[in-house]
C-alpha cells in the first residue's frame, strides 16, 4: 500500500526559487530551516507565504499556502495557471523599463480599476523587481509608495524561473486567508511553517508592514496559541520570529534555537547585517 507521507523530491533541472523579494525572505536561512523540518510529513501548511522560499526548498507533494497580502496571493495563482501570459506581460514590462515607466505603473497600481488578474500579476512583480531595495511596502491606505530602485539593468524575470515556480505552484491550495484560519484543517502528520511579521526588537524597530494592517502583540499571544493547539493535534510546526524575550516566554516549552541571518532588505541599511533569529520547533 502506498505511503500518506511526503518524501522531498529531486529538484528539477531549474529548481523553484523566490521569484519576488521580499521584507523577511528566508532564503538565506532556509539551510537552517531545512535541517529543521521533518523528513517526512503528509502536507505542507505555511500561512506566511511571502517569498516561499522555504515550500520552493522543501517541494512537497501538497502545499497549502496562505497569505494575508491579495495581491500576492494573486500574484502566485498566476504564475501557477497562466505562467505564459505573465511572462508575455513582464517581457514588455522589461523592454518599456525607464523610471517614467516604472511611476507610470506605480501610478496606475494605486488609482487604476483596470489592472486585473494576470496584468495585476505582472505589474507586482515588475515593482518588486525595480523598486528600491526590492521593498514591498505600503501605507495606511494600502498604497504603495517605493520609489524606483537604482538600478542600470534589473533582473526583472527569468522565464525558466517563473515556469520551475508555476509547476511547483500547481500542487496548493493558494488562498488569501488569516493565519488562524490557514492551518485549520491540519491533521496528525502535516507541518507547519509559521513566518509572521516579527516582533520588534525595540520601540522603534517597527517596519511599515507590507499589508495595510499590522501585526501586534495580541496577534503573536494568538498565533502562539495556534502553534500549541496544532502541536496538541498532532502536527509538526516551525515558527520563525525575532529574539527577544516577549517571543521566548510565548514559546516557552518548545524546542527554541537561536540563528544568525543575514538581512539584504531592510528600510535601515544599518539592519541589513547578520541578526540573531529564532526557530521555534514544536512536535
Amino acid at each position: 500500500m502506498a505511503s500518506s507521507a511526503v518524501f522531498l523530491e529531486s529538484p528539477d533541472p531549474v529548481a523553484a526559487a523566490p521569484i519576488v523579494k521580499w521584507a523577511g525572505g528566508k532564503s538565506r536561512l532556509c539551510d537552517e530551516l531545512t535541517a529543521r523540518s521533518p523528513r517526512r510529513f503528509r502536507r505542507y501548511f505555511e500561512p506566511f507565504l511571502g517569498g516561499a522560499a522555504l515550500y520552493f526548498r522543501l517541494a512537497p507533494r501538497f502545499g497549502v499556502l496562505s497569505d494575508s497580502n491579495a495581491d500576492l496571493i494573486n500574484m502566485y495563482c498566476c504564475v501557477a495557471w497562466n505562467v505564459e501570459a505573465v511572462i508575455q506581460r513582464l517581457t514588455r514590462h522589461r523592454q518599456d523599463h525607464t523610471e517614467a515607466h516604472y511611476y507610470k505603473m506605480r501610478e496606475r497600481w494605486n488609482t487604476a480599476g483596470d489592472l486585473r488578474d494576470v496584468d495585476r500579476a505582472a505589474a507586482f512583480i515588475y515593482l518588486n523587481k525595480t523598486c528600491y531595495n526590492g521593498l514591498w511596502r505600503v501605507n495606511s491606505r494600502g498604497q504603495f509608495n517605493v520609489p524606483v530602485g537604482r538600478y542600470d539593468e534589473p533582473s526583472i524575470f527569468d522565464p525558466a524561473a517563473l515556469r520551475a515556480a508555476s509547476k511547483l505552484l500547481q500542487r496548493a491550495e493558494i488562498t488569501t486567508r488569516h493565519f488562524a484560519l490557514a492551518a485549520d484543517d491540519a491533521r496528525a502528520g502535516d507541518f507547519v511553517y509559521f513566518d509572521p511579521p516579527y516582533h520588534p526588537l525595540s520601540e522603534t524597530a517597527n517596519f511599515t508592514s507590507y499589508t495595510a494592517g499590522s501585526f501586534g502583540p495580541d496577534d503573536q499571544r494568538q498565533l502562539a496559541e495556534t502553534a500549541r493547539a496544532l502541536v496538541r493535534r498532532g502536527c509538526s510546526v516551525m515558527v520563525s520570529n525575532s529574539d527577544t524575550e516577549f517571543v521566548r516566554d510565548l514559546y516557552r516549552g518548545f524546542r527554541i534555537d537561536v540563528v544568525d541571518c543575514s538581512r539584504a532588505i531592510n528600510s535601515k541599511a544599518s539592519a541589513r547585517g547578520p541578526q540573531r533569529e529564532l526557530i521555534i520547533v514544536g512536535e
